[in-house]
């Protein structure tokens, strides 16, 4: 009879899942893309002046080192992968809660809430990142636990 439950069990909950009932979102969900930037956003305020593609303050706090995307990648489209990496410099902790985004505007615009979710002490790894047609101007930063700051400035380049 024990066997016949079990068994009773386990086809009840693989109905529930084809059905769409209990944890079949959580199961078979696809990521959405996350949106870095929207259009609206791109068409607010002014670009920065100069050239600020890949730039890194020079410190004692963490380093951050873009992976992806590539700078000058002409078969950059959107989306497109995300990674940075942040190190620890003698020994130190990279401190996530200090971690800030920034889309480099006049004014600014504050990108840390849709990206937060994906730092961790490694990096950020975000496979689906959309923004719109155009170079866009980022700014990244991460402190220790000392409170030491590291920072990296760099561009996404679209092609429109």
């Amino acid at each position: 009879m024990r066997g016949f439950n079990v068994i009773k069990a386990i086809a009840i909950t693989a109905c529930l899942l084809a059905a769409g009932g209990i944890g079949s979102q959580m199961a078979w969900a696809q990521p959405k893309p996350v949106v870095l930037i929207t259009v609206e956003e791109a068409q607010l305020g002014t670009e920065p002046q100069g050239d600020l593609t890949f730039r890194a303050g020079v410190s004692r706090g963490p380093s951050i080192t873009v992976l992806s995307p590539k700078p000058n990648d002409p078969a950059m489209h959107a989306p497109f992968r995300l990674q940075l990496k942040f190190e620890g410099r003698g020994g130190a902790q990279v401190d996530t809660d200090s971690f800030k985004m920034t889309y480099v505007r006049t004014p600014a615009i504050d990108l840390t809430a849709r990206v937060k979710p994906y730092v961790n002490q490694a990096g950020i790894d975000l496979p689906d990142v959309l923004v719109p047609p155009g170079n866009h101007t980022i700014r990244t930063e991460i402190k220790d636990k000392d409170g030491r700051a590291g920072y990296v400035t760099f561009v996404i380049k679209i092609p429109k």
